[in-house]
């Protein structure tokens, strides 16, 4: 992440810190010191992957022998690998003797549950990249094509509906195969998820994902200043869907780590698939 991200999608570095402090303690990173390779992907009971908080120094990052940016004190990086269990996007190298905060993924578990508000924030900015990288496909004439991202649900059907229960107020919702049910451009004040049916998501004429029972949609409107939606959604049958304010997604967020959890998972697959078009 570099810092105009974060200024546009109110990055806090204090919430940061607070976050790692929490489950996490500082070390020392020496000049030339490689923290992760592209490509390197956690093996179990060897290698964990980790994420950062850059405390002091300066660490630089490639992809191949291209340098793609630089991580400054205030800043995170390797958090994507962590919140998809993907293989590393780039390497990092530190640029000067660094101090660094790490946390694995049962420390970043465990600060989720103590510091929620992280979660909310991680998701701000992962939205706002989001529609950066939509944007500028858009500009480049990128999302012709057919090819869609089969997205594993983010949650259980069970699962979910006990997480909303009492905080989710809307009736479920039902459309019928081939309704439209958010357009691209509309305000939007819900979210939704599936409990039945499967839902074509669209943008600019293109589907790029297909959502099952479990899968969910429409948060990016929830966060964003303008409110507005980034994509289509479909009915590819017949389906119902749970509606989420943004009111019970913020008392969901807070309340349980595991859905904040699932919300980034979610968020970092379809990053992860619109960067690589």
């Amino acid at each position: 992440m570099n810092q105009t991200d974060f200024a546009v999608a109110t990055y806090d570095p204090a919430v940061a810190l607070e976050f790692f402090k929490s489950a996490g303690k500082p070390a020392t990173i020496a000049e030339g010191e490689k923290i992760f390779a592209e490509n390197e992907r956690a093996i179990p009971l060897i290698r964990r992957h980790k994420m950062y908080l850059l405390l002091k120094g300066e660490v630089g990052l490639m992809a191949g022998r291209k340098s793609i940016g630089r991580v400054r004190p205030g800043e995170i990086f390797g958090e994507m690998a962590i919140i998809s269990d993907a293989p590393r996007s780039a390497s990092a190298v530190a640029k000067s003797a660094c101090r660094v905060i790490a946390l694995d993924d049962t420390e970043f578990e465990t600060a989720l549950k103590k510091k929620p508000e992280f979660a909310l924030m991680l998701i701000s900015v992962m939205i706002y990249r989001l529609r950066t990288t939509v944007a500028d496909l858009k500009s480049r004439n990128e999302l012709a094509g057919d090819a869609a991202l089969e997205a594993s649900a983010a949650f259980e059907p069970e699962v979910l509906a006990k997480l909303i229960e009492g905080l989710a107020d809307d009736p479920p919702v039902f459309f019928r195969q081939g309704a439209s049910i958010v357009a691209e451009g509309q305000k939007g004040t819900r979210m939704y998820a599936v409990a039945e049916g499967n839902v074509a998501i669209s943008i600019g004429g293109r589907v790029v994902e297909r959502l099952g029972p479990g899968g969910v949609f429409g948060e990016a409107a929830l966060l964003h200043p303008s409110g507005t939606r980034m994509a289509d959604a479909v009915a590819e049958t017949d389906c119902s869907l749970q509606a989420i304010s943004r009111a019970a997604f913020l008392s969901l967020i807070k309340v349980s780590p595991t859905f904040g959890e699932a919300m980034l998972s979610s968020l970092a697959a379809r990053l992860r698939y619109l960067t690589a078009l």
